[in-house]
């Protein structure tokens, strides 16, 4: 792995948490896990750098002074800009049951720094791999703590209205269509009289797109082609004695959100071994290499053809924070 160029920081942290005489393999160590880390909020933070509404995202300092502040307030972990929404804080947090629950002090401490500071405070919580985004005012007391379940926050949620996130699907029939020549056979291996594997040597001699029902679809932009790749095709493949066909379509079902897709794109374009390393794709000018906004690419997927629905997503309660709708999708 490559040096992080914020090494330093990533030191004085790690000295902050552990102390001056800590010995050099637990600060190594430390320093590790700090440049790994904290994932989950550099995760959602890749998430709201790509989808184009975050005109700034980041971390805030967690240690406090004097010390007695930490028994009546609580840093959050992030500071937000969404367009012209203005400042928000955000608590991260990866939770895979279905109700979130914050103890009374946690709650009082986090909410009254937000009050500190003037700022409304967000919750932005992963669940197994679908985030949400919500008012903390949506927690609402149980028997003790304050709940909120899956299903409500969903319901609540803001990754739509504030960081842009988008629910689509493509169109059935859409796909990408390779022809593979068989240019020269290498070797038969036989498993029987009617079983046989054969080696060739071989070359793509055509790459062809279809859009919704199959339709041949000529000068398709570059981002469009990629938007096959954030979805789970269904591969076809049909040979002859001088060729092969592959054929990768999108079938009847399923709908994708942009939030979760950008992780396909990552898959597909650095490999499984580099898909989560955020913190290096937070130093890069570039989330993704080939789609740099998804929301606008599905906008021109949609008059191509190759999407047939995009689904902008808003909470059932607006928050009075964010003012009148004034005329959104």
């Amino acid at each position: 792995m490559d040096t992080p160029e914020d090494l330093d920081r990533l030191i004085q942290e790690a000295l902050a948490q552990l102390g001056f005489d800590a010995d050099p393999s637990s600060l190594a160590h430390k320093v590790k896990l700090l440049n790994l880390g904290l994932p989950a909020e550099d995760e959602f933070s890749v998430i709201c750098a790509w989808l184009g509404q975050c005109r700034l995202i980041h971390k805030l300092d967690q240690l406090q002074a004097p010390a007695a502040s930490n028994k009546t307030l609580q840093v959050p972990d992030l500071m937000a800009v969404f367009g012209d929404h203005g400042a928000f804080l955000v608590e991260v947090k990866v939770h895979a049951k279905r109700t979130l629950s914050f103890r009374p002090d946690y709650m009082a401490r986090l909410t009254a720094y937000a009050t500190l500071m003037g700022k409304p405070l967000l919750i932005a919580w992963k669940f197994y791999s679908m985030w949400t985004l919500f008012d903390v005012r949506h927690m609402k007391v149980a028997q003790k703590n304050f709940n909120i379940t899956h299903s409500e926050a969903m319901k609540q949620s803001l990754l739509g209205i504030l960081v842009g996130d988008v629910a689509f699907k493509l169109s059935p029939g859409a796909g990408v269509h390779l022809e593979i020549a068989k240019e020269e056979l290498v070797s038969v291996e036989r498993q029987s009289d009617t079983n046989f594997t054969e080696e060739w040597k071989m070359r793509i001699s055509k790459v062809g797109f279809t859009k919704g029902g199959g339709v041949p679809a000529t000068g398709l932009h570059s981002e469009t082609q990629q938007i096959l790749v954030a979805w789970d095709l269904e591969e076809h493949e049909t040979h002859s004695d001088t060729a092969i066909s592959l054929s990768y379509v999108v079938g009847q079902e399923g709908m994708q959100f942009a939030s979760m897709a950008l992780f396909h794109l990552l898959a597909w374009e650095r490999g499984a071994k580099d898909v989560n390393d955020y913190r290096a794709l937070l130093r890069t000018p570039k989330i993704t290499k080939t789609i740099d906004n998804l929301p606008r690419a599905l906008d021109r997927a949609l008059k191509e053809g190759v999407v047939s629905h995009i689904f902008h997503l808003h909470p059932n309660i607006r928050p009075d924070f964010m003012g009148e709708a004034d005329g959104e999708d």
